[in-house]
């Protein structure tokens, strides 16, 4: 199973995003494997206002009609919510969300250890990334 966060999501319909060329690769790349790609509804509701508000609602529609078909959707629970919030408040970081939060607990939860994620709060949470480190643009640039 691979957990699919919002900065993966975004990057493949932004073609502006500095990530997009190696988010559509892994995007082609986790398709095309048997493994299940899983979301939470809190990444769902980020990632729709998030495209919405930067790329419209025709970028919704592609959302909507081309990838969420492909993801498996967990619901957080009140459980995992207050957990996740408990965690936010703990790690009293600014830059730290609480979907980020409930992202990481769910994947605990469910035995996830890959993230298709540009995101590096992932990592030193100690999830592996897709892509490779290699694989993704610089902040900034090359």
């Amino acid at each position: 199973m691979i957990f699919v966060d919002t900065s993966a999501l975004y990057a493949v319909l932004d073609r502006d995003d500095e990530n997009h060329a190696a988010a559509k690769h892994t995007w082609s790349d986790v398709l095309g494997t048997e493994a299940p790609l899983l979301v939470t509804n809190y990444i769902l509701v980020e990632t729709t206002a998030l495209v919405q508000h930067r790329l419209g609602l025709e970028a919704v529609r592609v959302l909507c009609a081309d990838i969420l078909p492909a993801l498996e959707t967990h619901w957080v629970t009140d459980a995992d919510h207050a957990h996740a919030q408990n965690a936010l408040l703990a790690a009293d970081r600014r830059k730290l969300s609480l979907v980020d939060c409930s992202s990481f607990h769910v994947m605990r939860g469910r035995g996830v250890r890959k993230a298709f994620a540009f995101d590096p709060h992932f990592r030193e949470q100690g999830f592996d990334l897709l892509p490779a480190r290699g694989d993704v643009t610089p902040p900034g640039g090359p």
